[in-house]
């Protein structure tokens, strides 16, 4: 087998092991859950968390599903999908904002509320606060992604535009339980950032409030690890360290591979990328990948696959790249200076797509070095 093709191996082996769906049947089993009177799942893996919940707890348990364009799936009669747009939001992001607010406000004294929140929500479903037109949101979001900010202060402002947003939602909720099963894509698995806090709770309720996280980055690169290993490959190093712009990232790791021993080399996180006014196809992980080509170029025996575990990258249905020591060429750097590395990687044939996976627990860059 050819190391391009172990490596998507062994990323799917890593992405599987967080599936919404598995994720929430797990959960679900674990903590004996009770049946709710109502489901609200959110995010680029809120289908398969939704269709999960519906099959354990019940088809006929009145369902909203707020998710990506193309990201539905098929649900029991009971459900509702919205699709809108990520990573900036677009009317129908407004129309599940207010669907979510008006459902949370609508549960009665005695009710438990099961809210399923992933990665994306932040983009999908929004509530702006009074006086902010879409047009002003979504060029405060675009301003947002260009400038190379991490998550935490992205969403740190995304929370001050938004009614539903920082424990808002849950504050107007009248009822006795809330149960919140979330995917993590943010470092350090919190609640108050995931989805820019759409599943937190407000400061002071009066409702049993239980969260749990319940898939995440560890565990999905230890799952990988564990399908490195079952190929005969050592794994040299399982870390999540991507937490940088990707020009600074991508050195550093090319010096680590370029002097590290034979084996995988696994690397989890989320990096930033800096975008210009007019940015081409590509996204953070079709950037980084390009990048570390650049790095390793000439090398051989060294294979490397930087992916999102959400199947997009960006703006782009390709969720990353994989690329050798001979991927990178002189025209490269003009790609990558405008933002358009996915275009040079689809014409190299180094585009990875894997459609949509049902989760969103960040970046993995995986390598095998021979």
């Amino acid at each position: 087998m050819q190391d391009s093709a172990l490596l998507k191996e062994i990323w799917w082996a890593g992405v599987n092991a967080v599936g919404g769906d598995r994720s929430v049947r797990d959960a679900i089993s674990r903590l004996a859950v009770p049946r709710p009177d109502r489901i609200l799942a959110v995010g680029k893996a809120a289908p398969a968390m939704a269709r999960a919940a519906m099959d354990t707890l019940g088809r006929d348990v009145p369902t909203l599903v707020a998710t990506k364009y193309d990201h539905a799936l098929p649900l029991p009669e009971a459900a509702r999908t919205i699709e809108a747009a990520h990573p900036v939001p677009d009317e129908n992001s407004l129309i599940a904002g207010r669907a979510l607010w008006q459902a949370v406000q609508d549960m009665g004294a005695g009710s438990h509320l099961l809210l399923l929140v992933s990665g994306g929500a932040s983009a999908l479903a929004e509530f702006p606060e009074d006086g902010l037109s879409l047009a002003a949101l979504r060029a405060e979001n675009t301003r947002l992604l260009s400038e190379g900010l991490d998550i935490h202060a992205m969403n740190a402002r995304r929370k001050e535009l938004s009614r539903i947003k920082g424990g808002k939602l849950l504050a107007g909720f009248g009822g006795a339980r809330v149960t919140v099963l979330a995917i993590s894509d943010v470092e350090g698995d919190a609640l108050s950032v995931i989805g820019s806090g759409i599943g937190d709770a407000p400061a002071q309720h009066a409702f049993s409030f239980v969260a749990h996280i319940v898939a995440s980055n560890a565990i999905a690169r230890e799952a990988a690890a564990q399908a490195a290993r079952d190929a005969g490959l050592d794994v040299i190093i399982n870390d999540e360290t991507l937490y940088d712009d990707v020009t600074a990232l991508a050195p550093t790791l090319g010096q680590y591979l370029t002097e590290a021993a034979p084996g995988c080399h696994i690397f989890g996180g989320e990096p930033t990328v800096v975008l210009p006014p007019d940015p081409g196809q590509g996204g953070r992980n079709q950037a980084l990948a390009l990048e570390v080509a650049r790095e390793i170029s000439g090398l051989d025996g060294i294979t490397v696959l930087v992916a999102g575990t959400d199947g997009t990258d960006g703006p782009t249905s390709a969720a990353g790249g994989i690329v050798t020591g001979r991927t990178w060429a002189e025209d490269a750097a003009h790609y990558l200076r405008a933002a358009d590395s996915g275009r040079f990687l689809e014409t190299s044939e180094a585009l990875f797509t894997s459609g949509p996976t049902g989760t969103n627990v960040m970046d993995l860059l995986i390598a095998i070095k021979r």
